[in-house]
C-alpha cells in the first residue's frame, strides 16, 4: 500500500470516529422515541417504566409509541441510527424469522443496549397428577409416553417453546393442546382437562389456594418471584424457557450514544422502585450490558428456532 492511501485511511478513520465522539458528547438535544407494541402488554409496561426513570438523567422527553408488533422492527430497523429511535420489545421479536418471513434480521439490523426484565415461567400441574418434582414428573411421563397433556397460548409462544423444550431435553412424549389464550388453557387445567402449563405469574393465587401444584421454575437460577421452587434446570442442566424483554437501537448507533442510553437505562431498571414495579406484575427488572443481550438474543435463537425447526412449529399451528 502506497503512504499517501495509508494516511488517507488513517485520516478517514480518525474522522468516523471523532464524529462518534461529538455525537456522543452532544446527546440527547431533542426527544427520544421509544418504539413499542400495543397498549397494555408486557412490553408496553416495560417502555412506560424505562421512559419516565430516563428522562429526567437525558434532560429530553421521552415519548412511547405504541404501534401493531408486526410492523415495529421495520419502524425502528429503517429509522436514522443516532439513538433518537429506540425498540423495546420481547423474546417473540427475535423468536419470529423462526416462524414467518420478516423484513428484519434481528442481530444484524438491530444494536443491542439492555436487557430490561425476565418473566419466568412455571410448571404447574394438577393436583391428579402423581408427581411433586420434575424428576418424578418425567418419570411418569416416560412410564405412560402420550398420557399426559400440557396447554399452551398460540404456536411459537413461550409457553409452547417451554413445554417443547422440556419435552425434548427430558426425552418425554407429553402432547400439547394449543389455545388461543392462555387464560383458556390455565382453566382447562383447573378443570382437570389437561395436566400442566408452564405458566406465567397468573397461576401463583391458585399454587397457594392448593389448586395446582407448582414443580419449578424455568429460569436458569432460581426466581425471587419464586423463591421456595427449584428450577426445572436442576434437573435438566441447561434448560431455560423464560419471556424477557430487551432496548435495542438501529444497527449501525454510536457505541458512545448506545453506552449512555445504556448506563441511564440500567440505572433506571436498577432501582428499588423500578424493581417493585416490575415485581408486582410479575417479573425481575434485568439491566446488562450491551454484549450480554446481544448473547442472550443468539443463544435463545439457537435454542428456540431448532425446536420450531424439529417440531414443525408455525404461526398456523403444530
Amino acid at each position: 500500500m502506497k503512504p499517501v492511501i495509508a494516511s488517507g485511511i488513517v485520516a478517514l478513520a480518525m474522522m468516523v470516529l471523532f464524529a462518534d465522539v461529538v455525537s456522543g458528547q452532544n446527546y440527547p438535544n431533542k426527544s427520544l422515541r421509544i418504539v413499542t407494541a400495543g397498549l397494555g402488554g408486557g412490553s408496553d409496561f416495560a417502555a412506560r417504566v424505562i421512559a419516565q426513570g430516563i428522562t429526567g438523567p437525558l434532560g429530553q422527553p421521552v415519548i412511547v409509541d405504541n404501534r401493531s408488533s408486526n410492523i415495529v422492527g421495520d419502524i425502528v430497523a429503517a429509522a436514522p441510527p443516532d439513538g433518537y429511535t429506540l425498540l423495546v420489545i420481547g423474546s417473540s421479536f427475535w423468536i419470529a424469522p423462526f416462524l414467518q418471513k420478516t423484513s428484519y434480521d434481528p442481530v444484524r439490523d438491530f444494536s443491542p443496549i439492555t436487557l430490561a426484565e425476565r418473566s419466568p415461567n412455571v410448571l404447574v400441574v394438577h393436583p391428579s397428577v402423581p408427581a411433586k418434582s420434575v424428576k418424578e414428573l418425567i418419570a411418569f411421563a416416560k412410564a405412560k409416553p402420550g398420557a399426559l397433556n400440557y396447554g399452551s397460548s398460540a404456536p411459537g409462544s413461550s409457553s409452547q417453546l417451554a413445554g417443547e423444550l422440556f419435552k425434548a431435553m427430558a426425552g418425554v412424549n407429553i402432547v400439547n393442546v394449543p389455545y388461543k389464550a392462555m387464560g383458556l388453557a390455565l382453566n382447562d387445567l383447573l378443570g382437570g382437562q389437561v395436566q400442566l402449563i408452564f405458566g406465567a405469574s397468573a397461576v401463583a393465587p391458585h399454587i397457594k389456594t392448593g389448586k395446582l401444584r407448582a414443580l419449578a421454575v424455568t429460569t436458569a437460577a432460581p426466581s425471587s418471584l419464586f423463591p421456595d421452587l427449584p428450577t426445572v434446570a436442576a434437573t435438566i442442566p441447561g434448560y431455560e424457557a423464560v419471556s424477557v424483554t430487551g432496548v435495542l437501537a438501529p444497527s449501525k448507533t454510536p457505541a458512545t450514544v448506545v453506552n449512555r442510553l445504556n448506563q441511564e437505562i440500567v440505572r433506571s431498571l436498577n432501582t428499588e422502585d423500578t424493581k417493585q414495579k416490575f415485581f408486582n406484575l410479575g417479573a425481575e427488572s434485568v439491566g446488562t450490558t450491551p454484549a450480554q443481550l446481544a448473547a442472550a438474543i443468539k443463544s435463545e435463537m439457537a435454542s428456540m428456532g431448532k425446536i420450531i425447526k424439529d417440531t414443525g412449529i408455525g404461526i398456523e399451528g403444530g
